[in-house]
């Protein structure tokens, strides 16, 4: 939470405030997210406007995760922009637009939904440890970086196998 009373009411004033918080829980995707309690730092301005008060920031954390292809490990940055105008508490908001309006309570602003939100949106779908990583082989399992050269015998197909049989040269008892 942040305080915004020092801000007052006067459309126009504004204030810079940076802050190292911790993570919250959840703040990414499946595969690649920071990590819970590790820092956030946030540089953020609020300004006051006759609505409300206009969050504009910047957030910067570590990622860890996997590859989605060879499920590798990944650790990474991530640095987001955001803004969001936080309306008083006050306003009037059409009933039908309240549940797309943040909302002041207290003149306190949470940034957890706003910042939850410019993180996940801002994470790649699919994280690679490498732009070219090739994943895993489909058949073993092997991390084919580690082997460019894998390859298997070309399978057979079980409705020829019983030919298969016929060119093995016969053994003698």
């Amino acid at each position: 939470m942040l305080d915004t009373r020092e801000l007052g009411r006067r459309p126009g004033s504004q204030r810079e405030v940076t802050r190292t918080v911790q993570a919250p829980a959840d703040l990414g995707i499946e595969v690649l997210a920071v990590p819970k309690g590790s820092p956030v730092e946030l540089d953020l301005r609020l300004e006051a406007v006759m609505e409300g008060v206009l969050v504009t920031g910047t957030a910067r954390a570590g990622l860890e995760g996997e590859c989605a292809r060879c499920l590798e490990p990944i650790s990474d940055e991530i640095e987001v922009r955001f803004q969001e105008l936080f309306v008083y508490d006050d306003q009037d908001v059409d009933p039908d637009e309240e549940l797309e309006v943040s909302m002041l309570q207290d003149d306190l602003v949470d940034l957890e939904p706003l910042l939850r939100e410019a993180v996940v949106l801002a994470l790649p779908f699919q994280p690679l440890c490498q732009d070219d990583c090739p994943g895993l082989c489909p058949e073993c399992g092997a991390r084919l970086a580690d082997d460019p050269d894998h390859a298997h015998d070309a399978p057979v197909d079980p409705r020829w196998s019983a030919l298969a049989a016929l060119a093995e040269p016969e053994q003698e008892d």
